[in-house]
């Protein structure tokens, strides 16, 4: 008996030591954090795109200019804008680029939509249904995103929208698309929402060489980052969309963070999704304080570079390509 004790005492020991083991090589093997640095857009007007995100956002930007560019600072990033001679392209004048749009959490989403109206700015409006008519907030849809037939089924029950919160969006300068999302008590930037083709193949690519964070797959599962198949099923389409017919495809969806800034993902069936550089949003960037080891790890791990380490401003800067062709600058900040 004493004996059995011992080998069972041996066994769980040996146990334990392997998985601290195995523990210990998966934490040395992981990415240090980059940290959320901006936003670069395309503008034919850097100073007037610049000046109007002071207008629907008064609490959380600031006019200013760095490295150059004409720039606002909302939180700890910024957007930047490049002077271009011809409007750049967007979703409505071009193919799609992996970058959708970017945007804010508002405490009152709805009452934000009413401000935007009376200072004149442009809505970017959704259809409500495949048969239904274009509304400013997703709370103007029948309730959880649905699908066509799930609207027809609530139409019989006599539901009714919430008209409550929700997200719609802004035509801003250039045609950007901008989000007013209800979420927290106070008016910040917090994403940059993107297309991916199978998003948790994105999400563990964003984990694995950039070191986000808090990686999340639909309905907020985590995303396991093992070597198993990441591609996973379209959903239906669903409502509110761009798109009268055929409505959104939604899910599979997910997101990872930088920061406090969320990447979030929603699938882009098919493929095809264009580089977004001469875009709109031109590519978006994160900061590391060591470039030269930073590049050398991604240059040892395959990444593909869109452009080398060179002065940028009063620092260095490089530039990567990631899954369906985004564009994302690597900056150094000391």
């Amino acid at each position: 008996m004493r004996n059995r004790i011992l080998n069972l005492i041996f066994f769980l020991a040996a146990l334990l030591t392997l998985t601290f083991q195995q523990v210990r090589a998966q934490g040395a093997a992981t990415v240090a954090p980059m940290h959320f640095h901006h936003v670069h857009l395309n503008s034919v007007n850097p100073k007037a795109a610049a000046d109007y995100y002071l207008k629907p956002f008064p609490a959380s930007t600031t006019k200013t200019t760095f490295n150059g560019y004409e720039a606002v600072k909302t939180g700890n990033i910024y957007l930047l804008f490049t002077k271009v001679n011809t409007p750049p392209l967007t979703e409505l004048s071009g193919p799609q680029s992996s970058i959708w749009h970017f945007g804010w959490n508002t405490p009152d989403s709805r009452k934000y939509d009413e401000e935007f109206r009376a200072k004149g700015l442009k809505i970017a409006q959704m259809w409500d249904a495949a048969d239904g008519k274009l509304v400013d907030m997703s709370s103007d849809v029948l309730p959880g995103l649905p699908t066509q037939e799930q609207i027809l089924e609530m139409r019989a029950k006599g539901i009714e929208p919430t008209r409550k919160g929700g997200f719609g969006y802004l035509r801003g300068p250039d045609d950007a698309m901008i989000e007013n999302a209800q979420e927290g008590t106070v008016e910040r930037f917090n994403h940059v929402h993107m297309y991916h083709e199978h998003p948790y193949c994105a999400i563990r690519w964003y984990v694995t060489h950039l070191g986000a964070t808090n990686p999340l797959g639909s309905g907020g599962a985590p995303v396991a980052m093992d070597n198993g198949d990441c591609k996973r099923l379209y959903s239906p389409p669903t409502w509110p969309s761009f798109f009268k017919f055929p409505g959104f495809v939604r899910e599979p969806s997910g997101s990872v963070l930088f920061d406090d800034i969320n990447i979030l993902i929603r699938p882009w069936p098919g493929g095809g999704l264009v580089s977004p550089r001469g875009h709109i949003v031109d590519h978006w960037a994160l900061s590391v304080p060591d470039l030269d080891s930073t590049v050398a790890r991604l240059k040892s791990e395959g990444i593909k570079f869109l452009e080398e380490i060179h002065a940028w401003g009063n620092t260095r800067a490089a530039m990567i390509e990631g899954p369906d062709r985004v564009a994302i600058e690597i900056v150094e900040v000391k």
